[in-house]
Formats: C-alpha cells, structure tokens, sequence
C-alpha cells in the first residue's frame, strides 16, 4: 500500500481495491497535456476534460503516440481494472469498455494538487466493483423535473463515481403520444427520453425506466378520462380489473420501451397497494383468489408486457414483505428492489425473506433529502451503510439507491452527499467509514483542498438534527411553520436557536468567502440550507422577541415618555425584518431551482415564500395601525393576540 503519507493526498471516490506505490523517475506534474489515441473513450475523455480544465490543468490531446495506453486483459473480471502510472506513461487494463472507463474514472481523481502544484502519483491500482449494479433511481415525477441540460449532468457525474444505472422514476411526467393529457405541460418527451437513454449508454450508464403501473397514479385518474380505471373515486390505485387501466398500461409501457428499446431492466414500481381491494376491485378480488392473486396476476401481465425487450421486470419488496406467499405466484427472474429507509439496527430480515423465495434482489436504502431543507445526513447514512453492507455480505445483484421528491420543493443539487456515499460504498469491498467519506468528498467531489466542504455538510446534518425533535417533524413543515402557533413555539422552545445560527452561518461565511472549482451548484444549495435554517431559526427568535416587547409596551402604555413606542416600533421593523427574508430566499430558491429544473412546479413552492413574506408585510401593518390608532391617539393597545391574528 502507499506510505501514510502518500495515502493521506489521495481522496479517491470510490476508493480502490489495492493502491501500491511504484518506482518511477518523477510524478507528472502536467507540463504538457497528455496524449491518447483517437479510439480513447470519448466519454471518458469528456469527463477527464471537464474535471481537469476546472482545476486548470491541461486537457487531453490526440496523439498516434499516446501517453495514456488502454489493452484488454480477459483474465480480469467485468467492470474491473489496473491502472498504472509511471510519471506520464498511463497504462490501463481491463476486461471490457466499462472497466476501461472507469480506470479513467480514477485517473481523472489522481490529479493531486500538493506544495509545488499539481501531480499524477506514481501508483498501481487493482480495482473491481463490489456489487454489479450501481443505480440511482431519481424521482421527477413530485415537484422538480430537470432540464435535459441537468439530466446530463447528472448522468455524467454518477457516472464519474462509477454508477452504472440512471432511473428517472415516473408517474405521470411521460408524454405519451397516445395520452398526453396527464402529463405536466413541460414533461418528458418520447424524444428526450431517447436521448437520455443515448446519452447514458455513451456513459457506461444503463437508462432503466421507472414507470409506475399500478398505485401512486392520482395524476393519471385525477382526468375523467381515466376515473373509471380507479380504484377509489379519482383515486391512487389503478384497477387492475379495469380495461381502461390495461389498455393504458400497455399504451405507456410500450412507448417507453420504443424510446428505451432493451434495457436490462423494467421497473413497474407497485408498491403501496393498501386500497386494493376496496373499492371498485371489491369483487374482482374475492372472485380471483384475493389481493395475492390479483398483486401477483399484475406482476406477470407487467412482465409479459416487458418480455420483448428483454427487459427484466422489477418491482418494490413492501407488497411481498407483508405477504411473503405472492413470491410463489411471481416470475422468477423478477428483480426485487429491497426499500428500506431509516437508521434501523438491521435489514438482514428483509433481505432473507425476498432470498428465501428463491428471487435475485437490489438493496434500496434512501438518501433522506424528502420534505427537508437539506437531506438527513445522519439518517442517510446509517441507513445506507447499514444495508449496504448487509447486500454485500448477502451478494445481492446491486444497490438501487433512491431519492425522492415528496413535497415538491427539494432540490437535487442537495443529494450527492449522501448519492455519492452510496455509490461509494457499493463499489467498495470493505467498509466504507463516515469519517474517511467526509474527509475524500471535498477534494473528489469539489476538487478542493479545503476540509470545510466536508465541515460544513456535517453542521448542516448537526443542525437538522438540533431541529427536529420527534419523528414526524421535517424542516421543510417547521420553516413553514407560523413561529405565533403556540404548538410549534411550545416545540421550538426547547432548541436551542442560538446554536443553529452559529452553526447554518459558519457554512455560510464559509460559502460566500469560497467557490469550488467542480459542482459549484451544490456549494450553492448548500449555503441556501444553510441560510433558510438560519431564517428559520430567526422567525422563532423574533416571534419571542416581539412578544417580549409588545409586553412592554403594555406595561408601560400610559407613560408619557416611557418605552412604548420605542417597542411597537421595533415589533415592525422584526416583521420588516422576515418579509425581507423570505423575498430574499424566494429569489435564491428560483435560481437554485433552475439550474436543475424545468419551470413548471417552481410557481407553487415560490408562492410559499411570497405568502410568508405577505404574513410578516400584513403583521407588520397590523403593529403600525394600532401603534397610531390605538397608542398615539389614545394611549391604549388591544391584546397581542387580536393584534397577530385578527
């Protein structure tokens, strides 16, 4: 291995299997650009290009006498790889393209930059992945939708970290040719996805559609054109008793697959089927066997949907997990994603269950950035180290890392702490610790030096946990809580406020004196969870600040030259103080949002901000009349809270 201090300069994501240092004259120190043949991945030329020209370094050149040589070796496994780097003579092999890619993939992350400027260390590197499949399934289909720009993007740099799967988890965001009419205004066009799915195979990254077929479909039954294929009134359930749902099904499923023409896999999502059963489906259930049957009879006709594209069909554990019998009745090459969120003890016994039916499964774990301002660290990570660990000790066929969008206003850009630690850990044999994550993330991830990238993302994990005081609370729903509802005050009053404004403005100092070199978008995410913390924080510190001083000026409201109109005047300006808050965060949550997004949802989460930003203008008001109507004219006030809600 190299020596401790050699080791200490290498922040590789995903670190290899085996790094040893070897015998070389000098490191190259990019005086002149390396050169490869004209036939070197052109993808992965993108991706050192990118990454390299970011930190200034001279970008690849094309040359008949290459520095960097690439061979087949067949002796390694799939997807695996040795690198050699002997000053500016760069050997790669591998067993196939993908494994070629991804030795560049580490080659790109060598580039260590030390006293006397950048250099490639003299090292060789064995490497191969722990688990096959590396995927992440992203959800467009509850909010933020991204541009094909940021789509990309995010192919590119999952990709990078040696991800190999991409899965756009879709609802109703489709816009199928036959059926349009659910599908939001700026969604997912035929076209675009083809284009993705192009795009992604020229990364070594397979486009597995993610098409829900069976609940999560209000956004299809909400029109009257599909209501009667519901389970419940305009419900979540598609019927599967219902001609009009598998007349649908088969329509949306097939356009998909024209777009994406043979993926290794098909998921049909199916998960939270609770409502079968109870509605329209009454009847059909008790006459087909019951919900097994019926759950189980959707599973093969989704599956013989799939069959010609060769597609393995894949579906959620919960429906089984609850009935570990409908294992019998389902196709056996069906893949089984495995989701579970939180930071439990174990997951041993939901991967043996899915194991004892005899199906091939991937581990899903979460990376907790739903209805939070920034995802739960903590809870993100135990969860995914925790599971992945036990998928690697149980062999399962990969990771299917997850990241969903439940109330609409997160942002994607405020993932990849915890997308990268997955994809990471999936790579890697062994353990993968927190605390080496934390310290390789700024330099792989930003291309920086600076130890407080990794500081700051930990103050943001310290401050949500500071905030969230039982299971239920989330910091989205408390920053858009009224800091005047005695419930959430009562609540609020035993954090301690103080400390998360030192903390979310140590990340932010940090941030407006620094910007990375790689990602720089996700530095800016950051220091937007850092300053809606610090607002959120400040709306419950103010709320018992004005409290404090309407109280005074009570106390001392028949005094002629008392404090009165001094405390009126300063409830006003605190009110003041927020509506410029939340007009502020409203015009920096807009420019996050569309670095990532198409347009269509931001309007309803930027009228949140504009409602609050009203609230606090309406307040402010409110203090203002009673301060010249009631004070200055009659040297009275009415009660504070007939002041605050009228």
């Amino acid at each position: 291995m190299l020596t401790a201090l050699v080791l200490s300069a290498l922040h590789l994501l995903p670190r290899p299997q085996s790094v040893a240092p070897s015998a070389c004259s000098s490191p190259y120190t990019f005086s002149h650009p390396l050169r490869v043949a004209s036939s070197f991945d052109p993808a992965a030329r993108d991706e050192i290009d990118e990454r390299w020209h970011a930190l200034g370094l001279p970008i690849l050149a094309t040359s008949a006498d290459p520095d960097i040589a690439v061979v087949r070796n067949p002796a390694l496994p799939a997807q695996g790889y040795t690198l050699d780097v002997d000053g500016p003579n760069v050997r790669i092999a591998a067993a196939d393209d993908a494994g070629a890619f991804y030795a560049a993939m580490t080659l790109a992350q060598l580039a260590t930059r030390g006293a006397n400027g950048w250099s490639l260390p003299c090292v060789h590197i064995v490497d191969r992945p722990a688990l096959r499949w590396r995927i992440l399934s992203d959800d467009v289909s509850r909010g933020p939708l991204p541009t094909m720009r940021y789509f990309e993007s995010r192919i590119r740099t999952i990709a990078a970290f040696k991800m190999n799967g991409y899965s756009p988890y879709m609802e109703h965001v489709f816009v199928s040719p036959t059926d349009p009419l659910p599908a939001p205004l700026d969604g997912i066009t035929p076209a675009q996805l083809r284009e993705l799915n192009a795009y992604a195979e020229r990364f070594h990254v397979a486009l597995i559609p993610e098409q829900q077929t069976f609940a999560h479909m209000h956004n299809t039954l909400k029109y009257e054109r599909y209501a009667s294929a519901a389970e419940l009134p305009h419900g979540f359930l598609l019927s599967p008793g219902s001609r009009l749902a598998t007349a649908y099904l088969r329509r949306i499923v097939g356009q998909e697959l024209q777009a994406v023409p043979h993926p290794p896999f098909f998921h049909i999502g199916s998960d939270e089927t609770a409502t079968l059963g109870l509605g329209t489906t009454r009847a059909y259930v008790a006459s087909h066997g019951g919900r097994a049957q019926v759950y189980a009879a959707h599973i093969r006709a989704m599956a013989k949907l799939v069959a010609p594209s060769g597609a393995r069909v894949m579906l959620w554990d919960d429906g089984i997990e609850a009935d570990p019998s409908i294992m019998k009745l389902l196709p056996k090459n069906a893949v089984i994603v495995n989701w579970h969120y939180g930071n439990l003890a174990t997951y041993e016994p939901f991967i043996r269950t899915i194991a004892s039916g005899g199906f091939q499964q991937m581990v899903a774990p979460g990376s907790s950035n739903w209805s939070e301002i920034y995802a739960d660290i903590d809870t993100a990570i135990g969860n995914e180290r925790r599971f992945i660990a036990q998928g690697k000790s149980a062999h399962v066929l990969g990771l299917f890392q997850t990241v969903w969008h439940d109330d609409g206003e997160t942002l994607y850009e405020s993932t990849w702490y915890p997308v990268l630690y997955a994809a990471s850990d999936a790579w890697e044999t062994g353990d993968l610790s927190p605390q080496r994550f934390q310290a390789d993330f700024p330099a792989a991830f930003f291309g920086v030096d600076d130890a407080r990238y990794g500081r700051d993302i930990a103050l943001l994990g310290n401050v949500l946990t500071r905030l969230e005081g039982s299971a239920y609370d989330t910091t989205d729903r408390l920053f858009w809580s009224d800091p005047f509802d005695p419930a959430v005050a009562a609540r609020m009053a035993k954090v301690d406020l103080h400390v998360v404004r030192l903390e979310a403005e140590s990340v932010e100092t940090h941030l407006l004196q620094t910007a990375p070199p790689l990602h720089p978008g996700a530095a800016r995410a950051m220091f937007l969870a850092a300053r809606r913390y610090d607002v959120l924080a400040r709306a419950f510190q103010s709320a018992t600040e004005v409290r404090a001083y309407y109280a005074d000026a009570l106390k001392h409201v028949r005094e002629p030259h008392g404090p009165a109109l001094r405390d009126l005047f300063w409830c006003k300006y605190w009110f003041w103080e927020l509506r410029d808050d939340y007009e502020s965060l409203g015009t920096l949550y807009t420019a996050a949002w569309l670095r990532e997004s198409r347009p269509g949802h931001l309007a309803s989460n930027l009228e949140r901000y504009h409602m609050a930003a009203q609230r606090e203008i309406e307040r402010a008001d409110a203090i203002d009349r009673v301060t010249y109507e009631s004070y200055v004219r009659h040297k009275t006030l009415p009660p504070f809270a007939t002041v605050i809600h009228p």
